[in-house]
């Protein structure tokens, strides 16, 4: 009996001590979260922009939450696609992008071979950001809202020109969409950049043109450029007195430009939710507001699931509008 108890006693003793150890073991055993070093948050467009107000002022936020470095890095090339083929492949699991309504949900369809797949190379985060688009015209074009526009233009088919930063850009894409929807024909003049067409736009060389808000928004403001409508569902805070395309008398137009944060597909589902908790948080941040209201950024937000929802919607309406107007890129 007392043998047999001493064994007892000495298999408990056993079996206190594996578990001891076992408690112990993920302390120094189980890997360190993500993330375990600096994150590069890659920009596939050139420096300044609404990309670049939103891609800092975000990784500003997120190098707080994280608690490892986010930088910016900017590799612009083909449209985004130099960028989005360098994350596709990256293997480091530190390495994000900012996806856009070109690099996702246009480029599939205006180009006959990608670098990489906008589905299945990526995981998308959160919807970070969607910046207006304006329609603008030059203040000597006899007309004071989009309504007298449409008018315009319909008494004279291709009689008037729209610029464009070049084929397949935001505000190409935004003027096919109006055209599509109001019926109007008006030719498009396509530019190598925003800049030469404002040039032209501002000079009276060009009548119309649709470009992100935080570009002209200080031309409307002085009366060298007129708004006749935004391409927002709501109204603009900064320039309340400008409707819609909507109110305007096409119910549920919407023409913005949009961006959100993925990662390359080999990306922890971890690494994926700690990003989007971040990402939010950012978005909510008074110092982030501060940014994006300056330049009429409308902050997002949303989960991954989202995202990915809202990119597969944005892909299947952009397809109509490129097929429709038959964009190629330059």
């Amino acid at each position: 009996m007392r043998l047999a108890r001493r064994h007892l006693l000495q298999a408990a003793g056993g079996a206190a001590a594996w578990l001891s150890a076992s408690l112990a073991l993920p302390a120094w055993a189980q890997p360190k979260p993500w993330p375990q070093r600096s994150v590069r948050f890659v920009v596939p467009f050139a420096p300044g922009g609404s990309s670049e107000i939103i891609a800092r002022a975000t990784a500003f936020e997120l190098t707080k939450s994280l608690g490892q470095t986010v930088y910016v890095e900017n590799k612009p090339g083909a449209a985004g696609n130099v960028a989005m083929q360098e994350v596709a492949r990256s293997e480091d699991q530190h390495t994000l992008i900012l996806g856009h309504i070109g690099t996702l949900a246009v480029n599939p369809y205006i180009f006959d071979r990608l670098p990489y797949d906008p589905n299945r190379d990526f995981k998308p985060v959160s919807l970070l950001a969607k910046v207006p688009s304006l329609y603008l015209v030059h203040p000597d074009l006899p007309v004071k809202n989009l309504r007298e526009f449409v008018d315009y233009v319909r008494k004279r088919p291709g009689q008037l020109s729209y610029g464009s930063a070049g084929n397949g850009s935001a505000g190409h894409l935004a003027m096919e969409y109006l055209k599509m929807a109001t019926e109007t024909f008006i030719v498009h003049v396509p530019y190598r950049g925003t800049g030469p067409q404002l040039t032209d736009l501002l000079a009276g060389r060009l009548q119309a043109a649709s470009v992100g808000a935080a570009a002209v928004i200080q031309f409307v403001r002085t009366g060298r450029l007129r708004c006749i409508a935004t391409g927002t569902l709501q109204r603009l805070p900064q320039l309340p007195d400008v409707p819609t395309v909507a109110e305007q008398g096409w119910p549920g137009f919407e023409m913005t430009q949009w961006y959100g944060i993925l990662g390359p597909a080999n990306l922890p589902q971890a690494a994926v939710e700690a990003l989007a908790t971040a990402s939010a948080s950012a978005l909510k941040q008074p110092a982030t507001n501060e940014k994006f209201s300056a330049d009429a950024v409308i902050g997002v937000g949303g989960g991954p699931a989202e995202f990915a929802r809202f990119i597969a919607q944005e892909q299947q309406r952009w397809k109509t509008v490129v097929d429709r107007a038959r964009i190629k890129p330059d």
